[in-house]
């Protein structure tokens, strides 16, 4: 256990510890940072519970961030030596939509840990614990959460006035750690931003396959879903703790009024996740109006042909039949054949006219292969403006802001 006061001898400038961040204390440990009665701060890196102890009863407020492997046995033994009950872990673990628990003289809070690769999003779980004068944070290596505010706890303890309720500090303290999360979930959104413009890009080649075109925008939108299936997980706990209901949370309005704002905050990246769901939702459909016009197409060829065929069909069909009737009349006359030519010239033309108008009349004849009229799409709908801003930012006449 390594500990340091932040003073040192009189005469002489205080020294501040170095500074060990997750990477340098390896897959496991913590480092804890307590304010102490006189005013004074200390910091402590330790691998076990016990390496804290301490620290907590020495101090007025601490708080103990902890890197664990996984939330198994050794995380319980955590727990349970740093003073909580052994029924705390189990309860906030018990299942996917365990976010709160209230135990009157201690309070956990399990808040998804958002982490984006692509369009892999995984909610790894973070812990928040509090008792007496106690805030225990757990959480699992995959994730960096709280390197600033390690840094910055020894300035931030002090600037707690000292006469300010435990109970006003430890919120204080946990609305600083729930805001450090969220503005961490926030920063993936980048990356599902950076696939979406992928999107966008592909979307103006017309030559993209359809079949990538749909997966890509599938997995960008079910990226997007998980991404907010968490944050709404965040405002739950978040609405849990606004009105201060649990003993160890503040009830002072000022304090309670930052848990709003960060309500707020969660809520307005919410609706600006939806509408980028949305702006998807009009990419499928995109996607489906190219697929029908190819269809269409192929179709209108169709028609064509079958249109011609039939019309020349009938100019075969008809002279065709009519000199059959009159093969088995040898050897006429001329009277005889006037008529017979004259009724199949008749008969010909009469078909053929009597067919082309019949095709005119029941069947809709496309002006080219490529006429796609039927499928026009109106200027305000929203396929319209997605594509219209496609072929702008293809121009460079749309500047991202």
């Amino acid at each position: 256990m390594e500990g340091s006061e932040d003073a040192g001898p009189e005469g002489k400038e205080p020294t501040k510890p170095q500074y060990i961040g997750p990477e340098e204390r390896g897959p496991v440990g913590g480092v804890g940072v307590a304010l102490l009665p006189n005013g004074k701060t200390l910091r402590v890196q330790g691998i076990h519970a016990d390496d804290f102890i301490p620290m907590i009863q020495a101090s007025s407020l601490a708080w103990v961030n902890m890197v664990v492997a996984d939330f198994g046995m050794e995380t319980q033994d955590i727990v349970v030596k740093l003073g909580f009950s052994d029924t705390m872990l189990p309860s906030l673990l018990r299942d996917a939509f365990s976010n709160y628990e209230d135990r009157d003289t201690e309070l956990g809070i399990r808040i998804p840990a958002v982490e984006i690769k692509r369009l892999d999003v995984k909610a790894h779980d973070l812990l928040v614990l509090m008792k007496g004068n106690l805030v225990l944070t757990l959480h699992s290596s995959s994730i960096t959460r709280f390197s600033q505010l390690s840094r910055y706890a020894e300035v931030y303890l002090r600037k707690l006035p000292p006469r300010m309720p435990m109970t006003d500090k430890q919120t204080n303290l946990l609305v600083r750690i729930l805001d450090q999360n969220n503005d961490s979930n926030f920063e993936q959104l980048r990356e599902l931003e950076a696939m979406a413009d992928e999107l966008s890009n592909r979307l103006s080649d017309p030559s993209t396959p359809q079949a990538l075109l749909r997966d890509l925008i599938y997995g960008v939108k079910h990226s997007l879903v998980a991404y907010l299936n968490s944050l709404w997980r965040c405002v739950d706990v978040l609405n849990s703790l606004r009105y201060g209901d649990a003993d160890v949370i503040s009830e002072n309005s000022k304090v309670l009024a930052k848990i709003a704002i960060l309500i707020d905050d969660v809520n307005r990246h919410i609706n600006n996740a939806e509408h980028t769901s949305q702006v998807l939702s009009s990419g499928l459909e995109v996607v489906q109006t190219l697929y029908n016009n190819q269809l269409q197409t192929v179709n209108n060829r169709m028609t064509l042909i079958t249109a011609w065929l039939t019309i020349l069909g009938t100019a075969l069909l008809v002279p065709n039949t009519i000199a059959t009737i009159f093969s088995s009349i040898m050897g006429v006359s001329m009277g005889t054949l006037f008529w017979y030519t004259n009724t199949i010239a008749l008969a010909t033309v009469g078909g053929t006219l009597l067919a082309y108008w019949w095709v005119r009349k029941r069947v809709i004849i496309p002006r080219s292969a490529a006429d796609t009229g039927s499928l026009s799409i109106e200027p305000t709908h929203p396929v319209s403006k997605m594509a219209d801003l496609i072929r702008s930012q293809r121009s460079g006449k749309t500047k991202r802001p």
